[in-house]
């Protein structure tokens, strides 16, 4: 095979590829239902065309058939008035005149015949059109309903080009918003860590530090003030008023002990020596149980 049969062979290859992708069946039916239509008429009016050169034949038959009338009744008239001579051409005209009749039939059988053949493959091709339009319409719905199935299987599944566009906007569109998302939680972040200067304030970082302290404190000396007024006291206070509390009750446990030792004392008559051993306990007590005291304020 030669340069130019391989480049025409491949060219004509991808000609062929490119319009079997391009090509619509129901088009194609369409395309070729109209092409037979087209065929038919093309009968039809071969038909008329011969049915009319026919007719034309047949005209002139009739006048030829109407001359040989006309040159008989000469022949006759002739004969009568002693012309054989007029009667001879009046007979030649009639023998030419009916020559001529023969060869019109003898066409106009042909005519006949091709007419009738015609007729015969105008009806068969009339009848193959309309069962190709049945048959067409079938294939248009058959084709129709599975492109129809195509496109939602593919709806369905996403992996149709019209949804591919969509899934890829919809992804697009997730990216997007994620990223936004990420950058507003980094602003707020930014901002409440100071990072960012108001554009409105002169005051830098450090002034606004010192406010924020100067603030809470306010606001605590306020709650303070506000639990006085209310007896509540101040939450150092109160560690405080509990041991005080607890010293209390020790000391008078001390004393419930000296009185029931005192009674005791008496109960047995040891005298002075014993109210003075007791008079020492009981300082020693006192003074540890006012030691506890003061360390447990402090």
């Amino acid at each position: 095979m030669g340069i130019l049969s391989r480049a025409s062979y491949v060219i004509r290859s991808k000609v062929n590829a490119l319009l079997n992708r391009a090509e619509d069946p129901a088009e194609s039916l369409d395309y070729s239902y109209e092409q037979m239509r087209d065929e038919l008429q093309d009968v039809k009016q071969g038909i008329a065309d011969l049915t009319t050169q026919k007719k034309r034949l047949e005209i002139q038959k009739r006048k030829l058939e109407e001359n040989v009338e006309k040159h008989n009744r000469q022949a006759r008239e002739a004969v009568q008035q002693d012309r054989d001579d007029l009667a001879r051409k009046a007979l030649e005209k009639k023998k030419s005149k009916m020559t001529q009749i023969e060869e019109l039939e003898g066409q106009i059988a042909e005519l006949n015949n091709t007419q009738e053949q015609l007729v015969e493959k105008k009806n068969k091709l009339q009848n193959r059109i309309e069962e190709f339009r049945t048959k067409k319409e079938t294939m248009k719905a058959r084709y129709e309903a599975a492109e129809a199935s195509s496109r939602v299987s593919e709806a369905m599944t996403g992996v149709g080009d019209e949804m591919e566009d969509v899934s890829r906007s919809i992804e697009r569109a997730e990216e997007r918003t994620e990223e936004m998302e990420a950058r507003a939680e980094a602003m707020d972040e930014l901002e409440d860590s100071g990072a960012f200067e108001d554009a409105l304030s002169d005051k830098d970082s450090i002034d606004r530090e010192l406010e924020g302290l100067s603030t809470n404190s306010e606001v605590d000396a306020e709650l303070e003030t506000l639990k006085g007024e209310l007896g509540k006291g101040e939450s150092s206070n109160g560690d405080a008023a509990v041991s005080d509390e607890e010293v209390d009750d020790e000391l008078a446990d001390i004393e419930a002990e000296i009185d029931s030792d005192d009674l005791e004392s008496d109960l047995d008559g040891d005298g002075g020596s014993g109210n003075a051993d007791l008079d020492e306990e009981l300082d020693v007590e006192l003074e540890e149980s006012e030691s506890d005291a003061d360390e447990q304020r402090n």
